[in-house]
């Protein structure tokens, strides 16, 4: 449980990262929030990994759930567009990441299954 919302978090600091870098533009103080939510999303990342969360799993949730909440913040805080193809892009994303996860979980119960079976004895 851990490890998610670790993951959670370093979401939470990637996005805040990028919106801040968006609103820099007309704000140059939030230049410290881009650089504390970039280096702090890395920091956390890298605590996932050490969590035991797969790099693959872990890099995919990361990057799809922010190219998502980046996209649908952007809409609501900066009126950028987001189309029914953007949308469509994004549950793709959504569906690429949860395959990843899927497929990670299946490798994890056949390596489990094959280190039971080679400890049993013959």
């Amino acid at each position: 449980m851990r490890k998610w919302l670790l993951l959670a978090a370093a979401i939470l600091l990637e996005v805040t990262a990028t919106l801040s870098l968006r609103g820099a533009l007309d704000h140059p103080a939030l230049y410290v929030l881009v650089a504390v939510g970039y280096v702090g999303s890395f920091t956390v990342l890298a605590l996932v990994l050490r969590a035991g969360l797969a790099l693959g799993v872990a890099y995919g949730i990361w990057g799809a759930s922010g190219v998502a909440l980046t996209a649908i913040l952007a809409a609501l805080f900066f009126g950028d567009p987001l189309t029914g193809v953007m949308g469509i892009g994004i549950a793709l994303v959504i569906g690429g990441v949860l395959c990843v996860e899927l497929g990670a979980q299946s490798a994890g119960s056949a390596r489990a299954a094959r280190s039971h079976d080679e400890g049993a004895p013959s």
